[in-house]
């Protein structure tokens, strides 16, 4: 029987799930790089420090944003490999491209910092964390076409991962529509959002989340 190489490559989940790791591990690191300690030879004393500080306000701000967003998605994908026994070639290369997506975030988050006043850093900021969001569902939805998932996950765990993603990456365009009127009201509904995702499951009226 002639065996295909496209038909053998890619099948290790738990390789995959140590990438993931690796990935999120990394660009969460990253972040921080965005947070520079204020110049010493800048600072002369105590009230030039505070206003140095203050100034990095934005970055911090951001960083924030961005680490509750990878943390969030990063608890997504590991749900989604707990419910996939096995993996394929084109489910792997979905997840690359996640994490290439992945890998962009503490770009998008510095150029919102830098520009946090103009819309369109607060765009290219959401557009990433919407490929992310899609990536992840598209992710699923191949997992369960070509029977990846375990044998006893019921059908209304789909429905939830589903209704997770679609309902956030909802929220999240909300927020950035915001910004219409402020970059500073889609910053903080984005974060509202993103501390609801994190706490939902403590409270049983936003179990829906």
């Amino acid at each position: 029987m002639t065996v295909f190489y496209n038909q053998i490559a890619g099948q290790n989940l738990h390789r995959l799930a140590a990438l993931c790791d690796g990935v999120f591990a990394i660009a969460m690191t990253l972040l921080v790089l965005n947070l520079a300690v204020p110049a010493r030879e800048a600072v002369h004393s105590e009230m030039e420090l505070w206003i140095a500080l203050t100034a990095l306000g934005p970055h911090l701000l951001t960083y924030l944003m961005s680490f509750l967003t990878l943390g969030i998605f990063w608890v997504g994908q590991q749900t989604a490999y707990e419910l996939n026994a096995k993996s394929d070639r084109a489910y792997s290369w979905i997840n690359l491209t996640f994490f290439l997506m992945v890998t962009l975030v503490p770009f998008s988050t510095a150029l919102l910092a830098a520009f946090i006043r103009y819309r369109l850093a607060l765009i290219v900021y959401w557009l990433n964390i919407l490929i992310i969001g899609l990536l992840l569902l598209h992710a699923w939805h191949h997992a369960r076409k070509f029977n990846l998932r375990k044998a006893d996950v019921p059908e209304h765990m789909h429905r939830a991962l589903w209704r997770r993603i679609v309902v956030g990456q909802s929220l999240y365009a909300l927020g950035a529509a915001l910004c219409v009127f402020s970059t500073w009201w889609s910053i903080g509904f984005i974060m509202a959002v993103q501390i609801q995702y994190a706490i939902a499951p403590r409270f049983r009226p936003f179990t829906w989340l």
